[in-house]
């Protein structure tokens, strides 16, 4: 079976990461299947607190090709299962300014669940990305250099 990991390459150039964690995600049938082909989005996705749980919005997890009228909704909010101290942990921290929780990584667990990594994140300034651009550069041209 071959792994399957969906990634938020735009987390990492807007955000800093200052913690990470991994959550599982409360699915239903049709949409695991997707996520097992593929088939998600999670670039535009953030986290919020509700009622001492995290949902995940705004990522979208297309319908499954074969399902019938028991097909999920694309763009609905999901449920992440975290263990309620460290739900405490993130309630604490989100009252500094500034802070959002994006998630990171949609991927399939050596078990076959669905789990997500998402992080505690601080967004960065424009001179912030400059500098990542520039490091990037760098390593880029030691690279070429040691070829």
């Amino acid at each position: 079976m071959k792994s399957i990991s969906i990634l938020n390459k735009k987390a990492s150039f807007e955000f800093s990461f200052l913690e990470k964690f991994v959550a599982g995600m409360v699915l239903s049938g049709t949409e695991i299947k997707s996520i097992r082909l593929g088939k998600a989005n999670i670039t535009d996705g953030f986290c919020v607190i509700f009622n001492d749980e995290i949902l995940v919005r705004n990522i979208e997890i297309s319908p499954y090709e074969k399902g019938t009228h028991y097909n999920h909704e694309p763009k609905r909010d999901r449920k992440l299962l975290l263990k309620r101290a460290e739900i405490r942990k993130l309630q604490n921290k989100m009252k500094d300014q500034g802070l959002t929780i994006v998630p990171i990584k949609l991927f399939i667990s050596d078990e076959g669940w669905a789990k997500m990594e998402i992080a505690l994140a601080k967004g960065k300034k424009l001179f912030d990305k400059r500098q990542d651009i520039k490091k990037r550069d760098t390593e880029r041209e030691t690279q070429r250099k040691l070829k």
